[in-house]
């Protein structure tokens, strides 16, 4: 079975220096040169003659009448219910950052 994989890979890496070799040739080869060939002559086109544009009549712009702006009554304010008074709540005490984990009192 170790044999079989050696010899596989052993002729898969021949194909592919093969293919390589191959590609390297393709690469360096040289084109060969293709003459210019002449260019054809079109034949001029006839040159062709539009009528006039008709003149468009432009008509008066329109003024339109100026809109007096609406106005808007003053709504009253609304009175808002009072606000309920809340206690005082004690405020929450916090550890300092200089007090030290309780050490065991236990020895090894």
């Amino acid at each position: 079975m170790a044999d079989l994989r050696s010899s596989l890979i052993i002729m898969l890496s021949l194909i592919t220096l093969s293919i390589s070799v191959d590609a390297r040739h393709l690469l360096e080869t040289e084109l060969p040169e293709v003459p210019e060939l002449p260019k054809p002559e079109l034949p001029s086109l006839p040159k062709v003659e539009l009528p006039p544009l008709p003149e468009v009549s432009t008509f008066p712009k329109p003024e339109l009448p100026i809109l007096p702006k609406p106005e808007l009554p003053e709504l009253p304010k609304p009175e808002l219910p009072a606000f309920p008074h809340l206690p005082e709540l004690p405020k929450p005490t916090l550890p300092s950052k200089d007090t030290k984990p309780p050490q065991s009192t236990t020895s090894p």
